[in-house]
């Protein structure tokens, strides 16, 4: 879903619509503090132009789930 909505930020035009949207989905996608301050930047780099090119959502994926310092859970059979 976050590439999705990269492209989504990257290819429109109406950034006034889309800034608050990518705010709201990226709080929604992302709980607690992390969240709310990834939906900020995000919807600081979608409200002002010439920043869309930065693929937020895959950035927050990638800093959640694979430079977390929190230790996986290992399931043991």
């Amino acid at each position: 879903m976050g590439i999705v909505f990269d492209a989504i930020g990257m290819i429109t035009f109406i950034d006034i619509i889309w800034a608050p949207v990518s705010g709201f989905l990226m709080t929604r996608m992302y709980s607690g503090r992390k969240g709310r301050v990834a939906g900020i930047f995000s919807f600081i780099e979608e409200i002002l132009p010439g920043f869309d090119i930065i693929p937020s959502f895959t950035i927050m994926w990638f800093y959640t789930n694979v430079f977390s310092k929190q230790p996986k859970a290992i399931e043991v059979k």
